[in-house]
């Protein structure tokens, strides 16, 4: 368990399907928690001094030697630097491959009857918006809760999640990092058990 106390933290509510920005501080931390399980949520993270220095799934995977995010990964940033590492993690397992669903990307998956759907995407751009981040902004991004295993001819799934009620995800940051949270509103396949609920974020000052 975390040595972390949650009475020591701001706390934030993020609803389910919608998005939450904040500044996390260089020997500070960031847990999210699945309040309800089954959550995806999608999650990135930008150098507070410099937006152009942000989280690189190919880097932090490269460095891993692992397909997934877990306890003890560190993140690393496109300049090879270490943004966070995860330092507690009940679940294990967490999904940095499959991208962030999109207005775009729901309807060739999922037929243009879709179109019309809330995406993380939006939810990125939006709360990018307020640091100064822009669409073009947006990289591959990390999908804590979310299941992808990985099949015997080397595609990717999505399949139920694995996190339970209460399973948190918690992280210190290296140096001061924007992080952009989208609560993912996905409805069309099992990231979410099909049924998107809210999570919740604490954020300790260091």
């Amino acid at each position: 368990m975390s040595p972390r106390d949650p009475a020591g933290a701001t706390r934030h509510h993020v609803a389910a399907t919608t998005g939450w920005s904040g500044l996390i501080r260089k020997g500070g931390a960031i847990r999210i928690v699945d309040l309800q399980g089954r959550q995806a949520v999608d999650t990135l993270f930008y150098s507070a001094a410099d937006t152009a220095e942000r989280y690189s799934a190919q880097d932090t995977l490269q460095a891993a030697r692992h397909a997934y995010v877990g306890p003890g990964t560190r993140l690393l940033s496109n300049d090879g630097n270490l943004m966070l590492t995860v330092t507690h993690d009940t679940v294990g397992r967490h999904d940095t491959s499959a991208g962030a669903c999109s207005v775009e990307s729901n309807t060739v998956r999922f037929g243009h009857e879709t179109r019309h759907l809330h995406a993380c995407r939006e939810n990125f751009v939006s709360e990018g918006a307020r640091w100064g981040l822009m669409k073009r902004d947006i990289v591959a991004n990390i999908n804590f809760f979310m299941n992808v295993p990985i099949e015997p001819d080397g595609k990717l799934a999505i399949v139920d999640g694995l996190s339970e009620p209460g399973h948190f995800v918690e992280l210190e940051a290296a140096m001061d990092v924007i992080c952009l949270i989208s609560n993912c509103p996905q409805i069309n396949n099992p990231c979410n058990g099909f049924d998107p609920t809210p999570v919740e974020v604490l954020v300790w000052e260091p």
